[in-house]
């Protein structure tokens, strides 16, 4: 699939003189973004930039995407569920 957008040409002129491939770092830029709204899944975005999972976690570092962190509910249930098996 092909997406493109029109940028006024002296806006474009300016991108492209700060990166030689703009194309690829807008893709990665939107898909980044469609990342952080839980659009895509680690593994669609690894898989849409054609990276490994270690790459797509710097990725991610550099543009400051942090994993969410477990709400105490949802830890209590998994330190929980972790118990009932180590107890079996």
């Amino acid at each position: 699939m092909a997406i493109t957008f029109e940028l006024p040409a002296m806006i474009e002129q300016q991108l492209r003189g700060e990166w030689t491939d703009f194309d690829a770092v807008a893709k990665e830029a939107a898909l980044v973004e469609l990342y952080r709204q839980a659009k895509l899944t680690h593994h669609q975005l690894a898989t849409a930039l054609g990276l490994d999972r270690f790459a797509v976690d710097e990725l991610l570092q550099r543009h400051q995407v942090t994993e969410d962190f477990l709400s105490a509910e949802a830890l209590g249930s998994q330190i929980a569920t972790l118990r009932k098996l180590v107890d079996q």
